[in-house]
Order: structure tokens, then C-alpha cells, then sequence
């Protein structure tokens, strides 16, 4: 049986993808596990697509992403009402002054942890001035979200899934708590940010609930960064992996945003969703029965030959590029715009302020905690600095 949870087959889950396409683009995995799994681009599409037939909805956590029309549209209608285009531009200066100062921080050595000192905390620091609370409590949101991530280990059963389920309970309580508090504050002293907006999106006459906003917020904690840190690692990865890649963009800069739709598909930050057929449905000359778990591999779909030319080949000129990495249909990541501003800074930051990196040490990278998310827990680099840039007042 292929085995896509080990450490190994995380870091490196492509050639387990490829044997499953074309041995059994569909595979059941039995109990306790006792769910599907997905490979091919058109089934993992329909997967995402045809909410009628594939659910989103799971026992827990209770997030909006694991619902369904009619309480799906609800939710998503009034949180987009405090998540606009004009929200996220917005945030753009700040999302530079952050970076700047994490990497002048971190560039004083000529050894970083990528992830530690950067990938990580900027996306957090973002998530922590978009919600409207102290910078100085981004550490907890940390571990807020390390806790968080734990779940996706729930499904297996035994002692692991049962302190992850309690971690998960605790953590729920506290941020509940520190959000009460949070609530009043706003309520009583409004801002511009995104708190204030959630307390007064209003559709029809309705309000969202504190759970409602807990769940939002818990959902931002770990979607709103976990995303974003592993794409940054990621595109690293894939730049230390493909060096005539890194080359071409240093040469041609206006690759960029074609550059991170390729890291997207290449090396996607989220593998898998869950979906829970509402009837029995065929694919492959099997059939899944109605209520069993599905997990649409997504990792494995942006990288089929029958959709992609020359799929194991990183070439940030690729287009057109169809990955499914952010979703497909009505629920499409609404943070895939802030996700792909914010790699577009740190990558313009960190090539204009490093004139090389490479890894520091052979051991390999990591996994980061939760089994759906694809990137390094930690990412030591050697760096050089640009002394271009140091001559224009940079560190």
C-alpha cells in the first residue's frame, strides 16, 4: 500500500502521485483511515466543483469552508463584504515595511532559518494588522496555530487524534475568549480593520454570530498564513532545486506573478481538501459510497500529464497554468489574492537583498505539521548579500 503520510512522501509526494495516476487514479484507504483518494485532474476538479454531489462539510472544526449551500453563501457573502479587493491593496505598504524589517533582522547573519526568521512570522504579522491586534501577540497566534493543524491527524484514531482533538479544544476556548474581549473593544472603540468589518457585515438584516466570527477567525489564523509561509518556502525549494529557473527571473523580473502561478501548481502549499459525496459516485469503475470521506489530491492533479505538458519540469514561463491550488467553483480560496501579493513582495525582497542562498547542511527539511499542507517546518539557508543593495542604504 502507498503511503502518503510518512515524512518522506511529504517532502516528496510526486512520484507517489505519478504511480497512482497510472496505476488507480482512485485508491481507497482502509480503516481507520476509511476514505478516497483522488489523482487525476478531472476527477480532482469535479471533486472541487460539484458541490451537490461532493459536500464540504465535516464534523470539525465548524469553519465556513466546511459548509454547503444555503449556510455556505450566507457566510461567504457577508465575510467577502469585509475581505475586499480594496482591503488587501491596502495593506500593501504595511505588507513591505514588514518584510523589510524581518529581513533586516534576519540579514545581520549569513546563516538564516527562512521559515523561522521570515516565511513564517510575515504572513502572521499580516493576518495580525488585518484583523486590528497587537503585533506583540503574533507569538501566540503561533502557537494558536500549531495546535490548530494537529487535527488533520484526528482521522486515524488512537491517543494522537485524541490530544489533538483536546489541543484543539483548549485553543478553541482561549481564542473564543480573547475574541470577547476583543468584540467589546471594537464595538466601543471601531477601526479600520478587519474586526470592525466582520462586527458590522450585515446581509438581510443579519449579523454574524461570535461563533461565526470564531470559526472566520480561527479559519484566517491557519488558512490566512499557513498558505502564504509555505508558498515563500516553497518557491525557495523550487528555486534551490532549479537554479537555471532562479537565473531566468533574476534576468526577466516581469516573471514574477508567472514564477508563483508555477510554484502554486509545482510544489502547491495545500495537497488535499475533504469533500463527502452525497450520493454513491462512480469515477474509475469504482464507486465511493455516499458519506465516505474524499480527498481530491490536489498536488497530485497540478501535476497531471493529460493537463499539463512536461508536468515534472518547473518552468515559470508556463502558460497557460489551470492549477487548482487555490480551489475551483463557489469555494475558491477568497485569500488567494493577499497570498499571492504578499510571495510577490517577499520574492521581489528577498532577490534584491540576497545575491545567493543555498541550503545550509544535508539533513532533510521538516514537513510542516498538519498531513494536507506540502512545506518546511524549518529551511536553514547560507546567504550572500547583495552589496548592490547595501550600497543603496540597505543593511
Amino acid at each position: 500500500m502507498l503511503d502518503f503520510f510518512s515524512d518522506d512522501a511529504r517532502r516528496n509526494p510526486f512520484p507517489l502521485y505519478e504511480q497512482a495516476r497510472r496505476l488507480s487514479p482512485l485508491i481507497h484507504v482502509p480503516p481507520p483511515f476509511d476514505g478516497w483518494l483522488v489523482f487525476d485532474y478531472a476527477s480532482v476538479r469535479q471533486a472541487l466543483t460539484d458541490h451537490a454531489a461532493f459536500s464540504s462539510r465535516i464534523p470539525a472544526p465548524q469553519w465556513f469552508v466546511f459548509s454547503d449551500p444555503p449556510a455556505h453563501t450566507k457566510l461567504r457573502s457577508l465575510i467577502a463584504r469585509a475581505f475586499t479587493p480594496r482591503t488587501i491593496a491596502n495593506l500593501e505598504p504595511r505588507i513591505r515595511q514588514l518584510s523589510k524589517q524581518l529581513l533586516d533582522q534576519a540579514l545581520v547573519r549569513d546563516r538564516i532559518d527562512l521559515a523561522a526568521d521570515y516565511a513564517v512570522p510575515l504572513p502572521m504579522l499580516v493576518i495580525s494588522v488585518m484583523i486590528g491586534i497587537p503585533l506583540a501577540d503574533w507569538p501566540r497566534f503561533k502557537r494558536w496555530s500549531d495546535v490548530i493543524l494537529k487535527i488533520s491527524y484526528t482521522r486515524s484514531g488512537g491517543a494522537e487524534a485524541d490530544q489533538a482533538l483536546e489541543g484543539f479544544r483548549l485553543v478553541t476556548d482561549e481564542m473564543s475568549a480573547y475574541l470577547t474581549d476583543m468584540i467589546a473593544h471594537r464595538r466601543a472603540n471601531p477601526a479600520d480593520d478587519l474586526l470592525t468589518r466582520l462586527i458590522d457585515a450585515e446581509v438581510d438584516g443579519q449579523h454574524l454570530t461570535h461563533r461565526e466570527i470564531l470559526s472566520f477567525f480561527q479559519l484566517l489564523v491557519i488558512a490566512g498564513q499557513e498558505t502564504t509561509a509555505n508558498l515563500i518556502n516553497n518557491a525557495i525549494l523550487c528555486f534551490l532545486d532549479h537554479p537555471d529557473q532562479l537565473a531566468l527571473l533574476r534576468q526577466r523580473p516581469e516573471l514574477l506573478e508567472s514564477a508563483i502561478e508555477e510554484v502554486l501548481r509545482f510544489r502547491a502549499p495545500l495537497q488535499w481538501m475533504i469533500r463527502t459525496p452525497t450520493r454513491p459516485i462512480e469515477i474509475h469503475g469504482q464507486t465511493i459510497p455516499a458519506g465516505k470521506l474524499v480527498l481530491p489530491m490536489i498536488g497530485s492533479a497540478n501535476r497531471d500529464p493529460a493537463q499539463f505538458p512536461n508536468p515534472e519540469r518547473f518552468d515559470i514561463t508556463r502558460s497557460p497554468n489551470p492549477h487548482v491550488t487555490f480551489g475551483h467553483g463557489i469555494h475558491f480560496c477568497m485569500g488567494a489574492p493577499l497570498a499571492r501579493m504578499e510571495t510577490s513582495i517577499a520574492l521581489t525582497d528577498l532577490l534584491a537583498r540576497l545575491a545567493h542562498f543555498e541550503y545550509a547542511g544535508d539533513a532533510p527539511w521538516t514537513p510542516r505539521q498538519a498531513l494536507h499542507v506540502h512545506g518546511p517546518s524549518s529551511l536553514p539557508l547560507h546567504v550572500t548579500r547583495n552589496q548592490a543593495y547595501a550600497a543603496l542604504g540597505g543593511p
